[in-house]
């Protein structure tokens, strides 16, 4: 099972209608939703971002900070449909992924588990919590 944090805690994932790997992509369909991995390139997707619903980027490790600059790049590159984080997110990344692009974070039961609820909601003020903007006054 999967649970969704969101800026008002967890929620369950009610996301039904799949993903489609980007290698796996048709050369001339546009899929709802695609999985991308950390080392992708969105620069692909450039040319099918109007018709993309949602894009679940993958986080193999809590260490693996890719996925915070592929959310930006989709952002910048104009992506305006849902985007997830999915995988070893922690509650103490959740503003970075936020501030990068992310709509929501997919993690599993376990993490969940460990890192509660709460701990979650204690980052979600997200917007405040910037260093950058305390350093410039």
């Amino acid at each position: 099972m999967s649970v969704i944090v969101t800026d008002t805690g967890f929620s369950a994932d009610t996301w039904d209608r799949g993903y489609t790997d980007l290698a796996e992509l048709p050369a001339n369909d546009t899929p709802c939703c695609v999985d991308l991995p950390s080392d992708a390139d969105p620069a692909g997707l450039a040319n099918r971002m109007s018709e993309i619903e949602m894009i679940r980027v993958d986080f193999p490790s809590s260490a693996d900070g890719r996925g915070f600059t592929i959310a930006r790049r989709l952002r910048l590159m104009g992506f305006t449909g849902r985007l997830r984080a999915k995988g070893h997110v922690l509650a103490d990344q959740y503003a970075m992924a936020r501030r990068s692009g992310f709509d929501e974070v997919e993690i599993d039961d376990a993490l969940a588990a460990r890192q509660p609820e709460d701990q979650w909601r204690a980052r979600a003020d997200w917007k405040a919590n910037d260093y950058q903007a305390r350093l410039r006054g």
